[in-house]
């Protein structure tokens, strides 16, 4: 008798495991689905832009012009998402960027300083001039209980002001050296070198026609490479270590369509940046930060304790969280990142203006809320933040392309801010 009803369990376990599948798939598509959903709508812009370019968007000159003038939104980004994942907001980042970027100007080519004249030494005392500056208006917040919102509008004003006045008004200083420069208009050296697959064509002239022929930058190809494989290993891992832990993971097919997907995706921007000049300087430069403040909020305790405190700071003040100290470092951060805003931009310039920066601020926070963070605090994604400066990017850049109004731009960028707000209450509304 043990031996004829033993199949039956067997049977109803299969079954379970049948109908866990199709639960568990749809589980991880509503979970992801805000990731997913981003990553699809700029694949959807810029496929629009493409097609309204007439193929100009996905030119090998306009990626790499795309990425260095976006590439300060989405460094200050970075910090605005910890800002607003605690429950805050900071609205002096653009008039910090452009103070720090005034800043670095004199001191490179107005005041004689000697050995802090040097590119090196003045980024250096830059980032730690916005410490200082996150650390002044961070210790108002969090010690003395003053919202966010006033003292970081003071700051916006307090160094607008300073910047003009160090800039003498109207004036603008530089050129800056060419050293400092290729921070954000700089390309990484092809230490392997390059590999011609199309020959140039010669025209009856014997002159080399500009833009013919097809020459790789290998050094790109191979850090592409290398990134990619790396992406692919992680992903794989961290997907295995859930398992093995006992929490729940995305199907391991869903797992593959979205590596391979994300993989070509990149192989293709990276074929792309090598057929020009490579990787811009600072996209690798936004690479380290963005992988590191993936790492530090998804699996440092640092992290953890800051989506707590956006959560609910009474509740995770009672668990033993220092929520004073953790307000003013992530205003200190973000002062750092503000600097390095500002000294990015006045890299792209060549010159320190005294409207660099202006009006920024509200880019940074629209990519921000755009990726998916909340408004309440405690919601809010690395990978999210860096999309939706994207997304921000590729607008201007494709209705700038498209010869659309200054005006109808800010238009644009508004509605999608607030449809991405009315999304996200949707959402919470619905669960």
């Amino acid at each position: 008798m043990s031996t004829e009803s033993a199949p039956a369990p067997q049977s109803g376990l299969a079954e379970d495991v049948k109908q866990q599948g199709p639960r568990v798939a749809v589980s991880a598509l509503t979970t992801n689905l805000r990731e997913y959903g981003l990553i699809i709508a700029l694949i959807v812009i810029m496929l629009f832009f493409q097609y309204t370019t007439s193929g100009t968007l996905f030119k090998p000159v306009n990626l790499s012009n795309l990425v260095q003038q976006n590439s300060f939104i989405i460094v200050m980004a970075l910090g605005m998402l910890l800002v607003i994942v605690s429950g805050y907001i900071d609205l002096s980042v653009g008039s910090v960027a452009g103070f720090i970027g005034a800043l670095a100007a004199m001191m490179m080519v107005i005041w004689p300083l000697g050995i802090f004249s040097n590119p090196l030494v003045v980024s250096i005392v830059c980032l730690f001039v916005g410490a200082l500056i996150g650390a002044a208006q961070g210790y108002w917040i969090a010690y003395h209980k003053i919202p966010s919102f006033i003292v970081t509008l003071a700051g916006m004003l307090i160094f607008r002001g300073i910047c003009q006045a160090l800039l003498g008004g109207g004036s603008s200083v530089g050129p800056l050296p060419d050293s400092f420069k290729a921070l954000s208009s700089g390309f990484i050296p092809d230490v392997i070198g390059p590999l011609t697959l199309v020959p140039p064509t010669v025209n009856a002239a014997g002159k080399t026609i500009v833009g013919s022929g097809l020459t790789l930058h290998m050094t790109t190809v191979v850090l592409g490479l290398v990134a990619v494989l790396a992406y692919a290993y992680f992903g794989f891992r961290t997907r295995r270590k859930r398992e093995r832990h006992g929490y729940e993971a995305e199907p391991f097919p869903l797992f593959v369509v979205k590596t391979l997907v994300g993989s070509a995706l990149a192989l293709f921007l990276v074929f792309q940046f090598a057929s020009y000049r490579g990787l811009p300087v600072v996209l690798l430069v936004m690479g380290v930060l963005i992988s590191l403040f993936v790492f530090v909020t998804k699996r440092m305790t640092i992290g953890r304790r800051i989506y707590a405190m956006g959560g609910n700071a009474k509740a995770a003040q009672l668990s033993g969280i220092n929520t004073e100290r953790l307000t003013l470092m992530v205003f200190i951060n973000m002062g750092v990142l503000s600097a390095l805003g500002g000294l990015i931009i006045a890299a792209r310039l060549g010159q320190a203006v005294p409207a660099a920066g202006l009006g920024s601020e509200l880019d940074v926070i629209a990519a921000v809320f755009i990726g998916g963070a909340s408004a309440m605090g405690g919601v809010g994604q690395v990978i999210g933040a860096v999309v939706g400066g994207f997304i921000m990017g590729v607008m201007n850049n494709g209705m700038s392309i498209m010869g659309v109004n200054v005006d109808w731009q800010q238009v644009v960028k508004g509605l999608v801010l607030l449809g991405a707000v009315i999304f996200d209450v949707y959402n919470k509304n619905k669960a």
